[in-house]
């Protein structure tokens, strides 16, 4: 599945919901989902980990649905490699 094709599936699923819901609640549900994954991550519980970055995942689509954000255009950023120093492995010293 590409970005377009999952960022489509969420809308289809979601995007009702979610839009009648607004930016800003959708937006705490994202924020939410994050600090689930973290919590996750945290306790090193691999199958948690795994469905909450599929759920952090669907509220970043669901969000850029809203938005009326392409996601896959988005990540065009780093085609070229780092933003900034054009490589991979990016190079930029650290700040």
């Amino acid at each position: 599945m590409t970005i377009a094709e999952f960022q489509r599936r969420i809308e289809a699923i979601y995007y009702e919901k979610d839009s009648a819901r607004g930016r800003a609640g959708t937006f705490m549900w994202f924020a939410e989902e994050v600090g689930e994954l973290a919590r996750a991550i945290r306790r090193g519980e691999r199958r948690a980990t795994e469905e909450e970055f599929a759920d952090v995942l669907a509220w970043l689509a669901t969000l850029a649905s809203i938005e009326k954000v392409e996601l896959e255009q988005a990540v065009g950023k780093y085609a070229e490699g780092c933003p900034k120093c054009k490589r991979t492995p990016c190079q930029c010293p650290e700040a």
